[in-house]
Protein backbone atom coordinates (compact mmCIF):
# COMPACT_ATOMS: atom_id res chain seq x y z
CA UNK A 1 0.00 0.00 0.00
CA UNK A 2 1.55 3.05 -0.82
CA UNK A 3 1.19 6.38 1.01
CA UNK A 4 0.77 10.07 0.06
CA UNK A 5 3.61 12.09 1.04
CA UNK A 6 1.99 14.87 2.80
CA UNK A 7 5.13 17.08 2.06
CA UNK A 8 5.56 16.39 -1.63
CA UNK A 9 3.18 19.19 -2.38
CA UNK A 10 4.49 21.77 -0.31
CA UNK A 11 8.18 21.19 -1.17
CA UNK A 12 7.15 21.40 -5.04
CA UNK A 13 5.27 24.95 -4.25
CA UNK A 14 8.05 26.14 -2.09
CA UNK A 15 10.69 25.73 -5.24
CA UNK A 16 8.47 26.95 -7.31
CA UNK A 17 7.89 30.07 -5.55
CA UNK A 18 11.25 30.32 -4.83
CA UNK A 19 11.92 29.98 -8.74
CA UNK A 20 9.16 32.66 -9.62
CA UNK A 21 10.71 35.02 -6.79
CA UNK A 22 14.02 34.49 -8.37
CA UNK A 23 13.10 35.41 -11.91
CA UNK A 24 10.86 38.74 -10.26
CA UNK A 25 13.80 39.98 -8.73
CA UNK A 26 15.77 39.57 -11.82
CA UNK A 27 13.27 41.24 -14.37
CA UNK A 28 13.18 44.05 -12.07
CA UNK A 29 16.63 44.46 -11.88
CA UNK A 30 16.82 44.52 -16.01
CA UNK A 31 14.03 46.98 -16.12
CA UNK A 32 15.47 49.46 -13.63
CA UNK A 33 18.43 49.30 -15.46
CA UNK A 34 17.13 49.43 -18.82
CA UNK A 35 15.27 52.76 -17.10
CA UNK A 36 18.58 54.56 -16.23
CA UNK A 37 18.06 58.03 -16.89
CA UNK A 38 21.47 60.04 -18.24
CA UNK A 39 22.15 63.54 -16.68
CA UNK A 40 20.75 65.04 -19.86
CA UNK A 41 17.60 63.10 -19.48
CA UNK A 42 18.00 60.08 -21.94
CA UNK A 43 16.61 56.72 -21.14
CA UNK A 44 19.54 54.64 -21.43
CA UNK A 45 18.22 51.87 -23.07
CA UNK A 46 15.91 53.94 -25.79
CA UNK A 47 19.68 55.57 -26.70
CA UNK A 48 21.46 52.53 -26.87
CA UNK A 49 18.74 51.33 -29.23
CA UNK A 50 19.61 54.56 -31.48
CA UNK A 51 22.80 54.13 -31.53
CA UNK A 52 22.71 50.68 -32.74
CA UNK A 53 20.23 51.87 -34.95
CA UNK A 54 22.71 54.24 -37.28
CA UNK A 55 25.43 52.39 -37.11
CA UNK A 56 23.96 48.59 -38.05
CA UNK A 57 25.48 47.50 -41.29
CA UNK A 58 21.79 47.34 -42.55
CA UNK A 59 19.27 49.57 -44.62
CA UNK A 60 18.11 52.41 -42.37
CA UNK A 61 14.40 53.48 -42.50
CA UNK A 62 14.44 56.64 -40.33
CA UNK A 63 10.40 56.31 -40.28
CA UNK A 64 10.93 52.78 -38.41
CA UNK A 65 13.47 54.18 -36.03
CA UNK A 66 11.32 56.76 -35.67
CA UNK A 67 8.33 54.72 -34.68
CA UNK A 68 10.54 52.36 -32.20
CA UNK A 69 11.46 55.65 -30.35
CA UNK A 70 8.01 56.36 -29.95
CA UNK A 71 7.72 52.68 -28.77
CA UNK A 72 9.87 53.60 -25.83
CA UNK A 73 6.98 56.94 -25.04
CA UNK A 74 9.39 59.26 -26.51
CA UNK A 75 8.01 62.04 -28.41
CA UNK A 76 9.66 64.61 -31.05
CA UNK A 77 10.48 66.90 -28.91
CA UNK A 78 12.76 64.97 -27.06
CA UNK A 79 14.66 63.30 -29.92
CA UNK A 80 15.13 66.78 -31.29
CA UNK A 81 16.32 68.17 -28.11
CA UNK A 82 17.91 65.42 -26.37
CA UNK A 83 19.00 62.19 -28.11
CA UNK A 84 19.51 62.97 -31.45
CA UNK A 85 22.19 65.50 -30.18
CA UNK A 86 23.29 62.85 -27.73
CA UNK A 87 24.01 60.22 -30.05
CA UNK A 88 25.70 62.53 -32.36
CA UNK A 89 28.21 63.24 -29.15
CA UNK A 90 28.47 59.10 -28.94
CA UNK A 91 29.03 58.91 -32.27
CA UNK A 92 32.23 61.41 -32.26
CA UNK A 93 33.20 59.68 -28.58
CA UNK A 94 33.43 56.13 -31.01
CA UNK A 95 35.29 57.63 -33.35
CA UNK A 96 37.88 59.08 -31.05
CA UNK A 97 38.66 55.57 -29.37
CA UNK A 98 38.43 54.15 -32.44
CA UNK A 99 35.56 51.45 -32.05
CA UNK A 100 33.79 53.50 -35.14
CA UNK A 101 36.09 54.74 -38.83
CA UNK A 102 35.26 57.56 -40.01
CA UNK A 103 32.95 56.53 -42.49
CA UNK A 104 30.65 54.91 -40.08
CA UNK A 105 30.31 58.01 -38.42
CA UNK A 106 29.92 60.05 -41.48
CA UNK A 107 26.51 57.39 -42.13
CA UNK A 108 25.76 57.39 -38.72
CA UNK A 109 25.64 61.21 -38.69
CA UNK A 110 23.70 61.04 -42.12
CA UNK A 111 20.67 58.76 -40.29
CA UNK A 112 20.77 60.93 -37.50
CA UNK A 113 20.40 63.87 -40.10
CA UNK A 114 17.24 61.53 -41.65
CA UNK A 115 15.64 61.19 -38.48
CA UNK A 116 15.95 64.60 -37.67
CA UNK A 117 13.93 65.26 -40.46
CA UNK A 118 11.28 63.06 -39.79
CA UNK A 119 11.03 63.98 -35.85
CA UNK A 120 10.44 67.94 -37.25
CA UNK A 121 7.60 66.83 -39.56
CA UNK A 122 5.48 65.82 -36.81
CA UNK A 123 6.86 69.01 -34.50
CA UNK A 124 3.76 71.27 -33.24
CA UNK A 125 4.77 74.96 -33.76
CA UNK A 126 4.06 78.06 -31.35
CA UNK A 127 2.00 80.24 -33.05
CA UNK A 128 0.79 81.65 -30.71
CA UNK A 129 1.65 85.63 -32.20
CA UNK A 130 1.32 85.01 -35.57
CA UNK A 131 1.92 89.39 -36.30
CA UNK A 132 5.31 88.77 -34.83
CA UNK A 133 7.28 85.80 -36.22
CA UNK A 134 10.86 86.25 -35.59
CA UNK A 135 13.10 85.59 -38.46
CA UNK A 136 16.34 83.53 -37.74
CA UNK A 137 19.66 82.85 -39.92
CA UNK A 138 21.45 79.60 -38.96
CA UNK A 139 25.11 79.71 -39.59
CA UNK A 140 27.78 77.09 -40.16
CA UNK A 141 30.68 78.73 -40.67
CA UNK A 142 33.18 78.53 -43.69
CA UNK A 143 35.46 75.77 -43.09
CA UNK A 144 32.94 74.29 -41.04
CA UNK A 145 32.51 70.60 -41.42
CA UNK A 146 29.23 69.95 -39.34
CA UNK A 147 25.91 70.18 -40.26
CA UNK A 148 23.61 68.22 -37.60
CA UNK A 149 24.01 70.60 -34.67
CA UNK A 150 22.86 73.63 -36.66
CA UNK A 151 19.84 71.51 -38.20
CA UNK A 152 18.61 70.49 -34.79
CA UNK A 153 18.40 73.92 -33.84
CA UNK A 154 16.94 74.89 -37.00
CA UNK A 155 13.73 72.24 -35.59
CA UNK A 156 14.57 73.94 -31.84
CA UNK A 157 13.38 77.58 -33.75
CA UNK A 158 10.55 75.88 -35.81
CA UNK A 159 8.83 74.28 -33.36
CA UNK A 160 9.19 77.53 -31.61
CA UNK A 161 7.30 79.34 -34.47
CA UNK A 162 10.12 81.10 -36.02
CA UNK A 163 10.82 81.80 -39.61
CA UNK A 164 14.33 79.90 -39.95
CA UNK A 165 16.98 79.57 -43.02
CA UNK A 166 20.19 77.66 -42.70
CA UNK A 167 23.67 78.79 -44.19
CA UNK A 168 26.29 76.23 -44.26
CA UNK A 169 29.72 77.23 -45.43
CA UNK A 170 29.66 80.30 -47.14
CA UNK A 171 32.07 82.64 -48.09
CA UNK A 172 32.27 86.12 -45.58
CA UNK A 173 31.15 88.69 -47.90
CA UNK A 174 28.08 86.24 -49.29
CA UNK A 175 26.97 85.77 -45.86
CA UNK A 176 27.02 89.60 -44.57
CA UNK A 177 25.15 90.54 -47.80
CA UNK A 178 22.83 87.91 -47.17
CA UNK A 179 21.93 88.85 -43.56
CA UNK A 180 22.16 93.06 -44.97
CA UNK A 181 19.19 91.86 -47.67
CA UNK A 182 17.47 89.61 -45.50
CA UNK A 183 17.64 91.65 -42.52
CA UNK A 184 17.05 88.74 -40.32
CA UNK A 185 16.03 89.06 -36.28
CA UNK A 186 18.87 86.75 -35.43
CA UNK A 187 21.88 85.14 -36.60
CA UNK A 188 22.53 82.21 -34.61
CA UNK A 189 26.44 80.69 -35.29
CA UNK A 190 26.99 77.00 -34.86
CA UNK A 191 30.58 76.32 -33.70
CA UNK A 192 32.62 73.47 -33.66
CA UNK A 193 36.51 74.06 -33.52
CA UNK A 194 38.57 77.00 -31.88
CA UNK A 195 39.68 77.77 -35.67
CA UNK A 196 36.53 79.14 -36.41
CA UNK A 197 36.45 81.64 -33.84
CA UNK A 198 38.18 83.94 -35.72
CA UNK A 199 36.29 83.77 -38.43
CA UNK A 200 32.75 84.43 -36.64
CA UNK A 201 34.71 87.25 -34.97
CA UNK A 202 35.10 89.07 -38.59
CA UNK A 203 31.35 88.43 -39.52
CA UNK A 204 30.42 89.77 -36.44
CA UNK A 205 31.98 92.70 -37.13
CA UNK A 206 31.22 93.26 -40.76
CA UNK A 207 27.18 92.67 -39.71
CA UNK A 208 26.92 94.98 -37.06
CA UNK A 209 28.70 97.85 -39.61
CA UNK A 210 26.23 97.39 -41.90
CA UNK A 211 23.19 97.01 -39.89
CA UNK A 212 21.49 99.74 -37.52
CA UNK A 213 20.43 98.18 -35.36
CA UNK A 214 22.31 94.50 -35.88
CA UNK A 215 20.23 91.31 -35.48
CA UNK A 216 20.63 89.64 -32.38
CA UNK A 217 23.81 87.63 -32.92
CA UNK A 218 24.49 84.62 -30.65
CA UNK A 219 26.91 81.23 -30.62
CA UNK A 220 26.63 78.00 -30.05
CA UNK A 221 28.23 75.34 -30.49
CA UNK A 222 30.15 71.89 -29.43
CA UNK A 223 33.18 74.87 -28.79
CA UNK A 224 30.84 77.35 -27.32
CA UNK A 225 31.28 76.67 -23.89
CA UNK A 226 35.02 75.56 -23.81
CA UNK A 227 36.70 79.50 -23.66
CA UNK A 228 36.34 81.99 -21.31
CA UNK A 229 35.63 85.30 -22.90
CA UNK A 230 34.52 84.10 -26.10
CA UNK A 231 31.46 86.60 -26.01
CA UNK A 232 33.70 89.20 -25.62
CA UNK A 233 36.44 87.58 -28.11
CA UNK A 234 33.34 87.38 -30.81
CA UNK A 235 31.72 90.31 -30.35
CA UNK A 236 28.40 88.08 -30.20
CA UNK A 237 25.67 89.08 -27.90
CA UNK A 238 25.35 85.97 -26.08
CA UNK A 239 26.72 82.58 -25.97
CA UNK A 240 24.22 79.63 -25.45
CA UNK A 241 23.16 76.00 -26.68
CA UNK A 242 19.34 76.72 -25.98
CA UNK A 243 17.39 77.84 -28.84
CA UNK A 244 14.92 79.77 -26.03
CA UNK A 245 17.48 81.75 -25.20
CA UNK A 246 18.18 83.88 -28.31
CA UNK A 247 14.29 83.63 -28.90
CA UNK A 248 13.60 85.42 -25.49
CA UNK A 249 16.97 87.52 -25.72
CA UNK A 250 15.33 88.74 -29.14
CA UNK A 251 11.89 89.13 -28.29
CA UNK A 252 12.91 91.43 -25.03
CA UNK A 253 15.00 93.52 -27.17
CA UNK A 254 12.20 94.05 -29.56
CA UNK A 255 10.55 95.51 -27.19
CA UNK A 256 12.78 97.56 -25.96
CA UNK A 257 13.85 99.04 -29.31
CA UNK A 258 9.83 99.07 -30.36
CA UNK A 259 8.78 98.65 -33.84
CA UNK A 260 11.61 98.35 -36.65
Amino acid sequence: MTQDDPFGTTRGSIGRSCDHAALASEVISILNDRQVVSRAGARQVAMDYLVRAVTRRVEFDARLVLDEMAAYRLTNDALIDIYIPKAAEHLGALWMTSDLDFAAVTIGALRLQALLGEAAQGLSRNHADMTNVLHALVVVPEAEQHFLGASVVAAQLRRLGCDVSVSINEAQQQLVDRVAYDRPDMVLFSCARPLALETIRGTVKKIRHNGDPAPVLALGGAFSGVTDGIKKQTGVDLVTNTAKDVVGFTTKRQKALGPR
